[in-house]
């Protein structure tokens, strides 16, 4: 599957940055930050902005299987890098 990936950076509760990207099949860029928007309140950041400023096309890629599933399941995945809070697993 290829996908097409938005990095986003978003500031924290706390002030600090969170750098993650939002994986997801069509290229939209509203849809990518309503996405980013559904993760951060699902991780307790509710009042982070997010907007095209924070939110941008990166470019296209092919997608592992795992980042497929999640994509077919929920729309999106999200690959968090800086500042996130990584799942325990």
């Amino acid at each position: 599957m290829e996908i097409h990936v938005y990095d986003t950076y978003v500031t924290a509760h706390d002030q600090h940055i969170m750098h993650f990207d939002v994986f997801m099949a069509e290229k939209d860029d509203q849809k990518a930050i309503e996405y980013a928007k559904q993760w951060l309140n699902s991780i307790g950041e509710t009042d982070a902005i997010v907007s095209s400023k924070e939110c941008r096309f990166c470019h296209t890629q092919q997608a592992p299987v795992e980042v497929t599933e999640a994509i077919q399941q929920q729309g999106y995945f999200i690959y968090q890098m800086e500042g996130c809070p990584f799942p325990s697993s």
